[in-house]
């Protein structure tokens, strides 16, 4: 996706387009998954002066716009992708915090037909795969 793909992206939810938003468009891009502070770490690359605060709100405003996905995993601060608009789950390594993508194993949306809701109208499910990442299954398998 380029600039121009995000421009019409920002407008098409109402949102005008700026730099910090451009930017850290760019920044999810380029680092999927990645925590506020390590956006802010690559949208400064190239907007130094950018604040921590504009880009907490700029990922709040994408976020609630529905054009970044936020994601928390238990006991992880939030992070951000731009895979939205599916019904993805991840993997977390419980060694180094690493997130993979997972697809859905069956169709697209199989988890948002709940055997049960107690009411609720389900619009999304969460699913979250725990375990040890390639590196750090290797890592432990030469140390033990």
């Amino acid at each position: 996706m380029d600039d121009v793909d995000f421009e019409h992206l920002l407008r098409s939810a109402d949102l005008r387009v700026t730099r910090p938003r451009l930017a850290v468009l760019r920044a999810v891009r380029r680092h999927p998954h990645a925590d506020t502070g390590n956006l802010l770490a690559a949208v400064r690359t190239e907007e130094p002066t950018v604040s921590h605060q504009a880009v907490y709100d700029v990922l709040g405003a994408l976020a609630d716009s529905g054009l970044v996905r936020r994601i928390q995993p238990a006991g992880s601060t939030a992070r951000y992708e731009l895979r939205v608009g599916d019904n993805h789950h991840h993997a977390v390594c419980r060694s180094c915090g690493v997130v993979a993508d997972v697809d859905c194993a069956i169709g697209a949306r199989p988890c948002l037909d709940a055997s049960g809701t107690g009411g609720f109208v389900v619009d999304e499910a969460e699913v979250t795969y725990w375990g040890l990442c390639a590196d750090c299954s290797t890592d432990r398998a030469v140390v033990t």
